[in-house]
């Protein structure tokens, strides 16, 4: 390990891209702790205290900068709704323009994104003014007011910063993807988790010296949480490993192919990316409700979603499953595959090249797609049922370890795969400069 830090090091490239991902993270986290004049700290803590749902989620995903109402407190949902959008015209076939543009390789791939990013404004616009209307208007313990004085300039202004710090973050997620290591939209929700993680571990720690949780109490609930991280680890690594053997072929009079590969099918192929999706996709009532929050459906709504009880939660799981089917129906095409394998010489013991092939990866992906939704749909709920059931403390639901389990695989996954690819070309390098040695000495 201590050489693997060394090598990262080392390389001045992966030094740049490591010292612009940590300086990336540093300036979302200052951005996050300056609020919007105007609001009342104290009863917007009091509201985050009391009420869960759908709040403590979407504090999750702003790295607690809503629960501050800073000018970040949007954080990176705009975009990811504007992804969902595009991902589901897309998939769905519903715009062929869409599709021609998948198809047309990097510069079809920079339109898309460029749709992707005036949307997020688009959103970002109207999600900004509903959260503002919804702060300001959302009573707090004790009939306290959230904003004193919510004048027109007051929402003005609030939607005007709110939309631009959303579309810097976005712009700042992106930086992070291209210069730096990882996907920077994972990294900016990653590293707004992991700065609660010291003062929960504060929390934990007083409620065991104030003997308000019992020592076996407490060992219980550390011991439940490393298995619950274990078995994320693993569900997260665990793959089907389909056999693929490749005909033997003459060419001249050498004899190619007749080796036994694998097509590594991972159980859960979404990662977090399904989690994110279900969470965006239920911001978007509470969004709509506060334009008519007089409303009788709309006051249900609001309450329904604040409650957080197993209907809540059923719905949640429920959009959990159906985005991790999503993501592999658009990321994986079993016929394309199939294909490829076809060209290359390639083929399943037991099945025909061709449609048959196709069928077969099919079946496997849906029935291991299942147990990998089902696992991540039963992390995300179970902390919350245990805390409503047993009162048991959980200072963090699965949805976040869930998240910072993936994206710390995946950026180790990255970071491991530039290491290799360093040092691979070092060994080139230091092999040219040998045999140039060689020449010189025979010649």
């Amino acid at each position: 390990m201590i050489e693997k830090v060394t090598d990262l090091f080392d390389s001045q490239d992966l030094r740049r891209r490591v010292i612009y991902t940590l300086v990336a993270l540093a300036v979302f986290r200052v951005g996050a702790a300056i609020p919007i004049p105007g609001i009342n700290a104290d009863a917007l803590k009091a509201i985050f205290s009391e009420r869960g749902g759908l709040l403590n989620f979407l504090n999750i995903f702003s790295g607690g900068a809503l629960s501050q109402f800073s000018i970040f407190s949007m954080g990176v949902m705009p975009y990811i709704n504007a992804s969902i959008i595009i991902s589901l015209l897309q998939g769905a076939h519903v715009l062929p323009y869409l599709d021609r543009l998948a198809k047309e390789g990097e510069l079809g791939h920079r339109k898309l994104n460029s749709i992707t990013r005036y949307l997020t404004l688009g959103l970002g616009v109207f999600q900004a003014f509903g959260l503002t209307i919804m702060i300001s208007k959302m009573p707090a313990p004790g009939n306290l007011p959230v904003v004193s004085n919510p004048t027109w300039s007051f929402y003005c202004l609030t939607v005007l910063t709110l939309t631009a710090g959303t579309m810097f973050v976005m712009w700042l997620g992106e930086q992070m993807t291209e210069q730096g290591i990882g996907n920077g939209v994972s990294l900016i929700i990653f590293a707004g988790i992991v700065q609660r993680l010291p003062g929960a571990a504060i929390n934990f720690i007083r409620l065991i010296q104030a003997e308000e949780m019992g020592i076996l109490e407490a060992a219980v609930i550390v011991a439940l949480l490393l298995a619950v991280t274990i078995a994320v680890v693993w569900v997260e690594t665990a793959q089907r490993k389909i056999p693929v053997q490749y005909a033997k072929r003459v060419v001249g009079r050498k004899m190619y192919g007749g080796a036994q590969s694998y097509l590594p099918l991972k159980v859960d192929q979404s990662g977090v990316i399904a989690v994110i999706f279900a969470v965006s996709l239920l911001a978007v009532p509470i969004t709509v409700s506060q334009f008519a929050r007089n409303a009788p459906w709309a006051q249900k709504l609001a309450d329904f979603m604040s409650r957080g009880d197993w209907v809540y939660q059923a719905i949640y799981a429920g959009l959990i499953i159906f985005f991790c089917y999503f993501y592999n129906s658009v990321s994986i095409n079993p016929v394309d595959l199939a294909d490829n394998m076809k060209k290359s010489g390639g083929f399943i013991p037991g099945y025909r090249p061709g449609e048959a092939t196709a069928s077969y990866i099919e079946w496997v992906l849906e029935r291991i797609t299942l147990g990998g939704a089902l696992f991540v749909a039963f992390i995300c709920v179970l902390p919350d049922w245990l805390r409503r059931k047993f009162n048991i403390p959980f200072f963090f639901g699965g949805t976040a370890l869930l998240i910072v389990v993936g994206v710390a695989l995946d950026t180790m996954g990255q970071l491991e795969a530039q290491l290799i690819m360093r040092n691979y070309e070092g060994f080139l390098k230091k092999s040219g400069k040998l045999r140039q040695r060689w020449f010189n000495v025979g010649s």
